[in-house]
């Protein structure tokens, strides 16, 4: 099976310092909803894997995070594509929960589901965590400069093997020529 793992906030969409708290807030990057058209329609199963502690702090709902989620589904398959599953950490950045990331739980939760074994699956992201939660769980890190990434890259001393990329669009062409 050929999977990829992406990060949701400021890999798919922009982010935002004060949480993405409803659809109206929830804006695609540039070139990312055709991104994922071009993995799904060359084969790979896309899960979303996000930390979501803004249902801990009581900023947006379940329900909400729901809907918020249907809206990516939605735009992405006006693209061609689909988004085959989604996780997330409801949790508090200062809980010891297993699933936040830089933690592996959510990309081993993924593996048990979808039965198949990291090692040459990609994970996705813009932030330190993303990466870190990759090494952590045997995925294949990259990091896409769009969101926090440019400073994470300057920040330096990433995990062993990471790939780069400008943006979604440009790892997604390399993957999916």
């Amino acid at each position: 099976m050929k999977l990829v793992i992406l990060d949701r906030d400021g890999t798919i969409n922009h982010d935002s310092e004060h949480h993405v708290k409803s659809v109206d807030e929830w804006r695609p990057i540039k070139g990312s909803l055709e991104a994922i058209a071009r993995l799904s329609q060359a084969g790979y199963r896309v899960v979303v894997v996000t930390n979501q502690s803004g249902i801990a702090r009581g900023l947006l709902s379940s329900r909400t995070l729901f809907e918020i989620h249907d809206a990516l589904q939605r735009a992405v398959a006006q693209h061609g594509g689909r988004v085959d599953a989604f996780f997330f950490c409801p949790h508090a950045a200062d809980s010891a929960c297993q699933c936040r990331k830089p933690l592996p739980g959510m990309a081993l939760e993924v593996a048990r589901r979808f039965n198949a074994p990291l090692k040459d699956v990609y994970m996705v992201g813009d932030a330190r965590r993303d990466l870190e939660a990759a090494h952590a769980a045997g995925a294949r890190p990259v990091l896409v400069l769009t969101g926090k990434g440019r400073k994470t890259k300057a920040d330096g001393e990433l995990p062993a093997g990471t790939q780069v990329f400008p943006d979604l669009a440009a790892f997604a062409e390399q993957l999916a020529p």
